[in-house]
């Protein structure tokens, strides 16, 4: 699987992207898990659209998930200068630029949109950040994973407490960090709060670091651009609401935020992930 990964990143992006437009062509024309869990969370999304409509986004959003998984293997296996090459247009990057100018921290928020992974070498241009890294199950995988990971100044801290007590020293000190907030959590690390409709159980990670190191948080996020293999990074501010002690208004302003940036491009979401498995119903809204 590592020589595997190793070469398909020695393809130009634009063939990653012909063999991505294939391997979607072969899921929207056969019973995949992924076309079933991208239709219900288009439909749970966007109930509103007519059901041609959501048919057409279902579509659109499986090629492009297939792309993003594509771009992850290529940015893995190429240099920081290379992502740095992709990169058209940079917005809003005044809002990073003042929060690591107050030095009181900042958390990074970075949903699963668009080409997420190249976002890692502008980064680590701005600031060090400090990211928690969990192994995947495979050691062929992990070994590729790992190595790209390392190729950047990031601070690597294990996805567990002793990972999330580094952060918060971390922040305090004035550093960065970068979490991907659309993950379901673990029961015990988060509340139920609305999510596109839905009243989902929701992480409450970000939430609890803001209030208790003061520090900014601001949202990143990664788009295709129109021009092929290009992409543009836009910076939005995140509403001083996350940083309220009233748990309930902050995670409900996270999840606000994380709406707000996927409408930008819905498309490229990922949503063939079960984000909507534990809602308040405790229905299992994916079972077949």
């Amino acid at each position: 699987m590592y020589l595997l990964l190793k070469f398909l990143a020695l393809f130009p992006l634009r063939v990653l992207h012909l063999f991505g437009y294939l391997i979607a062509w072969v899921l929207i024309h056969t019973s995949s898990s992924i076309q079933r869990i991208t239709r219900i969370n288009i439909q749970l999304a966007y109930p509103e659209l007519k059901p041609a409509t959501q048919e057409e986004m279902v579509r659109a959003s499986i090629h492009s998930q297939c792309l993003s998984y594509l771009e992850c293997i290529k940015f893995w296996g190429m240099s920081p200068e290379y992502s740095l090459s992709k990169i058209k247009n940079i917005q809003g990057a005044e809002h990073l630029e003042n929060a690591l100018d107050e030095k009181h921290g900042v958390i990074v928020i970075v949903p699963h949109l668009g080409s997420w992974e190249l976002l890692n070498a502008w980064l680590c241009q701005q600031a060090q950040p400090m990211i928690m890294y969990k192994p995947n199950k495979n050691e062929q995988i992990n070994r590729y994973i790992l190595e790209a990971r390392q190729k950047t100044n990031a601070i690597l801290v294990p996805a567990n407490e002793i990972g999330v007590r580094a952060i918060f020293k971390h922040l305090k000190q004035g550093g960065l960090t970068v979490i991907l907030p659309d993950h379901l959590p673990k029961a015990s690390g988060g509340i139920y709060a609305d999510f596109f409709k839905q009243h989902v159980l929701s992480g409450t990670i970000v939430s609890k670091l803001a209030q208790k190191t003061g520090c900014r948080v601001v949202g990143l996020s990664c788009l295709r651009h129109h021009s092929q293999g290009l992409f543009d990074i836009h910076c939005t501010p995140v509403t001083a609401e996350i940083s309220s002690q009233d748990l309930d208004l902050s995670v409900l302003c996270l999840n606000q935020h994380l709406e707000q940036t996927i409408a930008v491009a819905p498309l490229q979401y990922i949503w063939s992930y079960k984000r909507f498995r534990n809602c308040s119903h405790s229905l299992n809204l994916y079972k077949s």
